[in-house]
């Protein structure tokens, strides 16, 4: 868990270092940083499965390997690169990035009993939340102190370095060290890929389209009322709220599932906007809500990892990468037009309306009847 938090920390860092690099270094605009931004964030969302099954075929040393030689290229690069170059690369740079957050979860699928799992994959998004606190911080302050090129090499060779210590500890990915015996074989897709996995997929992609529109309403509405000054403190705040809401979830012998906790975590967000002024009440009224928000997250690691089988664990893990990145692309524009087009209090409500579209999508999709199993997925079980 340590070895992931640091490899968590330049993932967290490069979305504001390139925004910043693009405008000041670059002189272009906004929309210009956002269509390299989203071209990486989209390539991501496109490699997570790709290379979960590549973990799953080869095993964990080739992947990183060569994800980590071509992230710390591209961040090298970067400023070296015309603006044309920097976008066109964006999508397969972002498809190469190393998949940290599916590759955690998935070691701690081979580590932690599934009786444990929940205590486990709380404190991992416990461990997300506290990178989220420390890296964008530390990256703009590096970005404001030295060179923009001195900087993204740096954040190059941070990449590098993180992915050269997951390779070394080459930490276990199946139970029993399957990952270097003989091959088993893969189950059917049709037969893991179920309705059910789908609505916890897409849950999942509901949950992230409520946490980034949640804090995009939070800082327009910061910004409309001259309180910019605190977002800071404000977002230590539901941080500080979300990793308590972990820590309650993950000790909790039994907890509400996933789909529950996404519901409330969605409607307790709709009726923010009424107290979006003083800064103090709109920080107080964000509270309930980012308690859920931890949980939200570990029980839908926990219902992947429950429902996979385990040859297909990284191709599963994967695709939970990409719903999430997909929820996070939506959020983003959908209620930054909300905002735009009223005030930042009807942001939050389109920040939890939109969360419960996917999500009562995804809860119909639960009510379909699981398929029958098929002899080769009996026989990668035996």
């Amino acid at each position: 868990m340590a070895l992931m938090f640091l490899a968590r920390l330049p993932m967290t860092m490069n979305g504001v270092l390139m925004t910043l690099y693009i405008v000041t270094g670059l002189g272009r605009g906004y929309g210009a940083a956002g269509l390299v931004g989203g071209g990486v964030t989209l390539g991501m969302a496109l490699g997570a499965p790709l290379l979960g099954r590549c973990f799953d075929r080869y095993g964990l040393r080739p992947v990183v390997a060569v994800c980590g030689i071509g992230t710390t290229v591209f961040w090298i690069a970067a400023p070296h690169l015309p603006f044309v170059a920097l976008a066109v690369v964006a999508l397969p740079a972002g498809m190469l990035s190393v998949p940290a957050g599916s590759l955690a979860r998935q070691v701690l699928a081979t580590l932690v009993p599934p009786e444990e799992r929940r205590a486990a994959y709380s404190l991992d998004t416990i461990s997300i939340e506290a990178t989220f606190m420390i890296g964008p911080a530390a990256g703009i302050a590096a970005i404001t102190a030295f060179p923009p090129v001195w900087t993204l090499t740096a954040l190059g060779l941070l990449f590098g370095g993180t992915a050269f210590l997951i390779w070394l500890v080459d930490p276990p990915i199946r139970e029993g060290g399957a990952e270097r015996a003989a091959p088993v074989a893969r189950p059917p897709l049709r037969s893991w890929l179920t309705g059910r996995l789908v609505a916890t997929l897409l849950i999942a992609g509901g949950t992230l389209f409520v946490l980034v529109g949640t804090e995009l309403a939070t800082l327009a509405a910061l910004r409309a009322h001259g309180d910019l000054g605190v977002t800071g403190l404000v977002i230590a705040v539901m941080c500080a709220a979300s990793i308590l809401g972990g820590v309650v979830h993950g000790a909790v012998k039994r907890s509400l599932p996933q789909g529950v906790l996404m519901l409330l975590l969605a409607l307790l967000v709709i009726p923010v906007g009424l107290a979006d002024h003083p800064w103090w009440l709109l920080m107080l009224a964000l509270i309930p809500t980012n308690l859920l928000c931890a949980p939200t997250l570990a029980a839908t690691t926990e219902t992947v990892s429950r429902i996979a089988p385990p040859r297909v664990r990284g191709e599963a893990m994967g695709l939970q990468d990409a719903f999430t990145r997909l929820g996070l692309a939506a959020g983003s524009p959908v209620v930054g037009f909300a905002i735009d087009h009223s005030t930042p209090a009807w942001g939050f409500a389109a920040a939890g309306l939109g969360g419960l579209l996917i999500a009562s999508s995804g809860l119909l999709l639960r009510r379909s009847p699981a398929p029958t199993p098929e002899p080769a997925m009996a026989e990668s079980r035996s």
